[in-house]
């Protein structure tokens, strides 16, 4: 049987993820309140805000925000930060 967390993202019981993601007490917190499916689409999520926004992952400023917008992520909130140029793929691009 599978270890399992209630995902503080979709409000359900979901498979956790095998390890924490990161190392300390932000790691644990993760581990046990964020299931693998919500920290897959953190992941997703955070690589649209790294590319569009060409956030330099060596600035302190960079880091600080992506750690603010995974805490809004993992917590739905409604002012996570616009992602622009992303166009979904069931919408097609207008020329």
């Amino acid at each position: 049987m599978s270890n399992t967390v209630f995902c503080k993202k979709y409000q359900q019981e979901l498979k956790a993820l095998d390890f924490p993601p990161f190392p300390g007490v932000k790691g644990q917190e993760i581990m046990q309140t964020v299931s693998e499916q919500a920290w897959q689409a953190w992941q997703k999520y955070q690589t649209m805000l790294i590319n569009e926004k060409r956030l330099n992952m060596m600035s302190p400023e960079a880091r600080t925000f992506l750690s603010e917008e995974m805490e809004k992520f993992f917590s739905n909130a409604d002012d996570l930060a616009p992602v622009e140029g992303y166009v979904p793929q069931d919408k097609p691009v207008e020329q």
